[in-house]
């Protein structure tokens, strides 16, 4: 994925200007431009979208339970986190920046879409396939791990090599992996389905998870002192976001999501050719 960005940024630098955006074709919406606040003439569904985009990017803790339970020194979980966070600020700020001073009003997302020579855009694509299979792998494998516990419960097969065992992991894993292609051939546009996955996910585990653990540990002493105070007024604000997030942001995903089809998107499972 690192080679990609790197690609993209090289191209999306280096040709004269890009090649399609969401309002058409260059230059059918102007000039390159980019702006730091939304444009006049921004409506709701697509600011709400822009920032479900964001907050999907910048809510990894979905996996974070799971990953602490396998390591092999959990105390040591605050420094891969720190870790994280400094890597994930730099990748998620840096690269997309440099990107929209010269996408502007053309990003799309993905943003090698954007690219306007086709040379560009399939050597950007091409080294995006394995990193998004990997990133699908570990996405697949959280979600069927908590499934198949659920499912076995305290059954022996949950731990052992038998036939049972393997069968309820591989029938759990074809079921999920059957459930994202459905979505994936339904929602025509990565950054819409993006944002139905912030909205209606990202809002629980990166915000309402956090305000209720923060409430089950503290719920005897939320107002205790000036600083235990300071805490629970934050975390009331998290929960506050994570509702919005999942009320009108899931209204705004569903919106942008018949949008698309009100145009000119092609129909779920299509057999068009969309090859570069």
């Amino acid at each position: 994925m690192g080679m990609a960005i790197l690609l993209f940024l090289i191209f999306a630098g280096k040709e004269a200007a890009p090649g399609y955006g969401y309002n058409g074709d260059y230059p059918t919406a102007g000039p390159v431009g980019t702006y730091a606040f939304p444009p006049a003439g921004t409506g709701f569904v697509a600011a709400m979208n822009a920032v479900l985009n964001i907050t999907f990017l910048w809510v990894p803790q979905i996996l974070f339970p799971t990953f602490i339970s396998e390591m092999e020194h959990p105390k040591d979980f605050p420094k891969s986190l720190a870790v994280l966070a400094a890597v994930s600020g730099f990748l998620f700020i840096v690269p997309p920046a440099i990107g929209f001073r010269y996408l502007g009003q053309y990003a799309t997302a993905p943003a090698f879409g954007s690219l306007g020579v086709v040379a560009y855009k399939k050597a950007s694509f091409a080294f995006v396939i394995v990193p998004t299979l990997v990133i699908g792998v570990i996405y697949a494998n959280v979600s069927a791990k908590f499934l198949y516990f659920r499912i076995m419960g305290s059954s022996h097969h949950a731990h052992s090599n038998t036939i049972i065992g393997w069968g309820a992991w591989a029938g759990v894993m074809v079921v999920i992996w059957f459930i994202a292609f459905i979505f994936a051939e339904v929602i025509p546009s990565m950054g819409d389905f993006l944002s139905l996955l912030g909205a209606a996910f990202d809002s629980f585990f990166g915000f309402i998870f956090f305000a209720i653990a923060y409430w089950q540990m503290y719920r005897r002493e939320l107002f205790k002192g000036p600083y235990r105070s300071a805490k629970t007024a934050f975390h009331i604000f998290v929960m506050l976001v994570g509702l919005f997030l999942l009320g009108p942001g899931l209204y705004a995903a569903v919106e942008a999501i018949k949008a698309d089809y009100a145009g000119s998107t092609r129909p779920g499972f299509s057999c068009a050719d969309l090859s570069i």
